[in-house]
């Protein structure tokens, strides 16, 4: 880990030398902002979707949270790849200890996964819109539901 480390070190130092500190910096700075808000985007949508799991106290269960709490994000292979096979969110939270290479040959192993319904990177971009759990629904709801709802109307809509 030392001699990772002392790499990486002279590697910034070197191409700090070749292109300049203020460039470097420009570029590791944007590079570290897309990834962050890359990875951001993937913990929302792993948790925040469309018939996710949400329970609290003695209704809780720690196999159903994992299973449907969490998302099976269907990702493209490249995509997959890059994220260390994070899409097997599911197979994560059921047990942390799998190694991220394995999670897809876990996912495969049992039937049972294959009902759990994959979220899309199309399909994800839906769970921008939620904000709020409604409990007694047990669903996501926007903004927009919630202020029909306080405007008299139930949050589905109707009167």
């Amino acid at each position: 880990m030392r001699l990772t480390n002392w790499a990486l070190l002279s590697a910034a130092l070197l191409m700090s030398l070749l292109i300049g500190l203020k460039t470097f910096l420009l570029i590791q700075l944007t590079i570290s902002a897309i990834s962050g808000a890359l990875g951001l985007w993937l913990f929302y949508v792993q948790h925040q979707f469309e018939g996710a799991y949400w329970s609290r106290g003695e209704q809780w269960d720690y196999t159903t949270a994992a299973l449907q709490g969490s998302s099976f994000y269907k990702l493209p292979k490249l995509l997959q790849w890059f994220t260390g096979n994070i899409g097997f969110h599911h197979i994560h939270h059921l047990s942390p200890r799998i190694a991220n290479y394995h999670l897809e040959q876990c996912h495969r192993a049992d039937p049972y996964f294959e009902t759990i319904r994959p979220i899309t990177l199309l399909g994800s971009i839906k769970s921008l819109t939620f904000r709020l759990w409604d409990e007694q629904r047990q669903t996501f709801i926007g903004f927009a539901q919630l202020k029909r709802a306080s405007a008299g109307k139930n949050l589905s809509g109707t009167v």
